[in-house]
C-alpha cells in the first residue's frame, strides 16, 4: 500500500461514513456496501466503515480509501471505536488503508494499551488514525506515531466541551501545531460548515449522519418544523 498516494486521494475531500448499528433500519453489510456506492457516485473520495464485514461489502463495491474500525462496547471503559488488540487485529486483516481507534485520555478496556495498538497498526504497514476529542490528546497522537489526527470525538468525551456545531477553533489549534493531516469529523450538516472545516486547516473531512442515516436527516428536519410552530 502506498500511504502517500492514499493521503493524496483524501487531500482536500470528502469522506463518508457508512455506518449502521444493529437495531437501526439500515444495519446490514450489503445495505452499506451500496450506502458507499452511492457516496462514490456522488462524489466522496473515501469511506468510513464499522466492521470487517461491512469494510469487506464495502471493498467488494468501491475503490476508494476505507478507514476501518470496530465499535464494541467493553464493561470496563467507556471507549468504544477500536477499543482493544482484538479489533486492531481484525481491521489488519481487513481491506482498509486506514485503521482508526479512540486516542482520548480515557482508560481503555481490558487494560489495552494505546502505544501497543498503535505498533501493531505500524507494523502492518496501514496508516494509523487517532479520533480525538481535545488539542492536548492530538499532540500527545502525534508523538506517539500517529499518521493522522479527527476530531470524531470532540463533544462526547468529558475532557471536551459539547456542541452541535464543528469545532472549528480545535481543528485550527491542530493545523498549527501538527505537522500530519488533520481531518475533521462531527456535527458538519451543511455544504458552509464542510468548507468551513477545510478554511480552518482540515486536510480532508468526514460526514455521516447527515448524509447516510435518514432517521436521523428525518428528525433534523422534523425539529425545525417544531421549532416553527412554538
Amino acid at each position: 500500500m502506498n500511504k502517500q498516494l492514499v493521503l493524496e486521494k483524501l487531500h482536500g475531500n470528502l469522506i463518508v461514513s457508512c455506518q449502521a448499528l444493529q437495531g437501526e433500519p439500515l444495519h446490514g453489510s450489503k445495505i452499506m456496501g451500496k450506502m458507499a456506492l452511492a457516496a462514490q457516485q456522488g462524489g466522496a473520495s473515501g469511506i468510513r466503515a464499522n466492521s470487517v464485514r461491512d469494510i469487506l461489502e464495502i471493498r467488494k463495491r468501491v475503490d476508494l480509501p476505507i478507514i476501518g474500525i470496530i465499535k464494541k462496547n467493553y464493561k470496563d471503559s467507556q471507549i468504544y471505536i477500536t477499543p482493544t488488540i482484538t479489533e486492531i487485529k481484525s481491521l489488519i486483516n481487513s481491506p482498509a488503508e486506514i485503521i482508526a481507534m479512540d486516542a482520548t485520555m480515557r482508560k481503555r478496556p481490558k487494560n489495552a494499551q494505546l502505544p501497543e495498538m498503535l505498533e501493531l497498526v505500524k507494523e502492518s504497514g496501514k496508516l494509523a488514525m487517532a479520533d480525538i476529542s481535545t488539542y492536548e490528546e492530538g499532540v500527545d497522537a502525534k508523538k506517539l506515531g500517529f499518521d493522522i489526527v479527527s476530531t470524531t470525538l470532540s463533544g462526547y468525551t468529558e475532557q471536551s466541551t459539547s456542541s452541535n456545531a464543528p469545532n472549528f477553533e480545535l481543528i485550527r489549534q491542530l493545523k498549527n501545531t501538527l505537522n500530519i493531516p488533520i481531518i475533521a469529523e462531527g456535527h458538519i450538516k451543511t455544504p458552509q460548515e464542510l468548507i468551513q472545516t477545510i478554511k480552518c486547516g482540515a486536510y480532508c473531512a468526514v460526514i455521516g449522519s447527515i448524509i447516510t442515516r435518514p432517521q436521523v436527516i428525518t428528525k433534523y428536519f422534523v425539529t425545525a418544523l417544531k421549532c416553527l410552530k412554538r
